[in-house]
């Protein structure tokens, strides 16, 4: 049965269904969902991703990590969500034995790639889920994982409702009604945001709780986050009032989730002043925030461009014109230190403006 079939059955047995439990079902479904089945990453799939441009993004992430390795004291590092395993490859190619690297997947279907992607390295542990993290000292962190957790979607229409998807015939089809959980009235009360009327925007509820629990986790260290977002005050601006979310599809960007269900990546922008706000009620402190641009300058890539092709690479991940230089964001938090501890990788990073959480 096809995985859109599935959620009309659902729909029909249960009543309504929560845009985000739509978004779970498209996306990890245990079978046919989107991740489940492993994405497409590259010219013949749906979306590039740093990753992508080569190996030069993972050996300069890895210069980072390492300096944040030494300052913790620990040799553990863990991945969230490793992909295909080719950035753990990249960086464990830099870094050798002197680690210990720990991915956490869910999919059994990527555990396999990655064990395979992986086998000439024998420092490597895998973890289903990160609430079976053990306390650590070290470095967690993740590419891309964030806006890809499933978010319930809202719209102000003189109070706040919830987007709850229904069937009207044999079609998809959209319902407002009163929020599933009163923890969405607290996020916003959290982030101190007051939407505008007739203003639609999603809440990654997944996305709090997990900053949360890895801020438990870790004892001492620190958490890189890497993704593509806003702090709330650029996120929640008028010309965004229809939201962020976006679906991939073979590199064509849409706006209808409804459609190829199972085969197209469905991702909205993090919020990365709510990851630093759920992060401290854990001890996690914000190290700093910054853009890919200049996380990547500092931590040295343009020393590790060794080559012509490499320098292109760099310029790549670097300069506005590819849009990944402006548009991720790096997003550093700390535990466990005296003082706010110095990283050579946040040694340009903007103060104000754009970038104050």
């Amino acid at each position: 049965m096809k995985l859109e079939e599935l959620i009309k059955d659902e729909i029909r047995t249960k009543g309504r269904i929560t845009f985000k439990r739509f978004m779970e079902l498209a996306l990890y479904h245990p079978e046919l969902g989107y991740y489940s089945r492993g994405p497409k990453i590259g010219k013949k799939g749906d979306f590039y991703t740093s990753v992508s441009v080569g190996s030069i993004f993972g050996r300069t992430l890895a210069k980072a990590l390492k300096e944040m390795l030494e300052l913790s004291g620990s040799d553990t590092i863990v991945e969230l969500g490793a992909g295909e395993g080719t950035l753990a490859g990249d960086i464990l190619s830099s870094l050798g034995d002197d680690v210990k690297y720990i991915i956490v997947e869910k999919s059994p279907a990527f555990v396999k790639r990655q064990k395979e992607a992986l086998k000439a390295f024998k420092n490597v542990s895998w973890i289903d889920e990160p609430q079976n993290l053990p306390p650590l000292s070290g470095v967690i962190f993740s590419n891309e994982l964030f806006d890809a957790l499933p978010v319930h979607l809202v719209e102000k229409k003189g109070r706040l409702f919830e987007v709850y998807v229904s069937l009207k015939g044999e079609n998809f089809c959209e319902i407002l009604d009163e929020p599933s959980t009163e923890k969405i009235y607290e996020y916003f009360e959290r982030l101190n945001v007051k939407l505008a009327d007739h203003f639609r925007t999603e809440v990654n509820l997944e996305g709090a709780k997990l900053i949360k629990l890895l801020g438990e986790k870790l004892y001492r260290g620190f958490v890189v986050t890497i993704d593509y977002g806003y702090p709330s005050h650029e996120l929640y601006m008028d010309y965004r009032n229809r939201g962020t979310l976006v679906c991939y599809y073979r590199h064509k960007v849409n706006d209808n989730p409804y459609q190829h269900i199972g085969e197209q990546d469905i991702t909205a922008h993090v919020n990365f002043s709510a990851l630093a706000a759920y992060g401290k009620d854990a001890g996690l402190e914000v190290c700093g925030f910054t853009n890919q641009a200049n996380f990547l300058i500092d931590a040295g890539i343009l020393e590790e461009a060794s080559s012509p092709d490499e320098i292109l690479k760099a310029k790549t991940l670097i300069l506005p014109e590819s849009g990944m230089g402006e548009v991720f964001k790096v997003l550093i938090q700390h535990k466990g230190f005296d003082e706010k501890p110095r990283l050579s990788c946040l040694k340009n990073a903007p103060r104000r403006g754009s970038y104050e959480l």
